[in-house]
């Protein structure tokens, strides 16, 4: 059981509390007095263990705070990491070169060793979070700064070194906002790495956006790959949901500027190839999500799929069509989508388990 299982089995118990409390209400399950007290003593026991051994929310006032406190983390991480990076610039041209080289080597093992007190001292992950992040600032602001100094010509490879360093934090600690930025970098890397096989230069891999669909589909590979620790157990879930997005961003940026591809086709014709592709993915993500439960996939191929409906309408009739009869038509397909969605949720529930 990880921390998502653990806080999940505490909102059950919680939801079971209220529905016992309602049926007996109504006069459908009546517990007598010993039962009760049974049922309140297990009930007691098991929350302040799952609450001592996992970080979990057992009351709605706790819940509200934990959201408020994950964004105060990102928030002070982002301030911190902000913070190194003008604290080097301003001083930097005062330091020589033993001295440069030297800070530059101290400060990521500095901040390593913040992490591991941070993680060892509080075991929710807000305070190693935020060293995390200061530790990946420092260590992205060290490449860029010895390679100045070394006269080192900028290539993609930094993103791998950026990413496996991101990566070695995501994993040894647990943290879910690291995985996020090793993500974002190893796919930054694949993506300059397959535009240089193109013949492009590795900072112009970006203007050809069908490589962001080869690196997010690697991402989203590697959502299958096992991660049999406690807190890694949440990780395959953000392979898929940034693989996922690289793919359809990408699909919707070539659905409307063909002339970008690297297809030997004409760009219309590339951005009709891709327009059908858009709504086929889409349209996947939402029965794999289903048919496996992913929440985050099948969130992210419905609002997809209606951003590739609404761009093709706006394609159809927005020259021609007055604009209050085009947006009533928009509201018309809308009201439309509900009802479909209304009758598949329909169908979930009765084939249901």
């Amino acid at each position: 059981m990880h921390d998502d299982e653990a806080q999940r089995r505490v909102d059950r118990i919680h939801a079971f509390q209220e529905e016992l409390t309602a049926l007996e209400r109504e006069q459908v399950l009546v517990l007598d007095q010993p039962q009760r007290a049974r049922l309140a003593a297990h009930h007691g026991e098991l929350l302040r263990s799952l609450a001592a051994a996992f970080d979990v929310d057992v009351t709605g006032a706790q819940k509200q705070l934990s959201w408020g406190m994950r964004i105060v983390a990102f928030l002070g991480a982002a301030a911190m990491s902000a913070a190194v990076w003008f604290l080097f610039y301003k001083y930097w041209g005062r330091l020589g070169t033993p001295v440069q080289v030297a800070i530059l080597v101290t400060a990521p093992l500095l901040a390593l060793a913040g992490v591991e007190l941070a993680a060892r001292r509080e075991q929710t992950g807000y305070f190693a979070t935020i060293a995390a992040l200061v530790a990946f600032a420092c260590f992205v602001l060290d490449l860029g700064m010895l390679g100045r100094i070394f006269a080192i010509t900028p290539s993609q490879h930094a993103f791998l070194a950026w990413g496996a360093f991101a990566a070695l934090l995501a994993y040894g600690y647990g943290l879910r906002l690291l995985l996020v930025a090793a993500i974002l970098s190893l796919m930054g890397w694949l993506t300059a790495t397959v535009g240089t096989f193109g013949g492009c230069y590795w900072l112009s891999a970006g203007e050809r956006p069908e490589h962001f669909i080869l690196a997010g589909l690697a991402v989203f590979a590697a959502g299958f790959l096992p991660h049999p620790r406690r807190e890694q157990r949440t990780f395959p879930a953000t392979y898929r949901l940034f693989g996922l997005l690289a793919v359809l961003v990408a699909i919707l940026v070539m659905a409307n500027w063909g002339e970008t591809s690297v297809l030997p086709l004409a760009p219309r014709t590339v951005e009709h190839l891709y327009q059908v592709g858009g709504f086929a993915a889409s349209a996947l993500a939402i029965w794999a999500g289903i048919r496996r439960r992913w929440l985050g996939t099948t969130n992210l191929g419905a609002t997809f799929f209606a951003i590739f409906l609404y761009t093709k309408l706006y394609d159809w009739w927005w020259e021609w069509m007055a604009r209050w009869l085009f947006f009533l038509v928009v509201g018309l397909v809308a009201v439309l989508l509900l009802l479909v969605m209304k009758r598949l949720r329909t169908a979930a529930r009765v084939t249901a388990p």
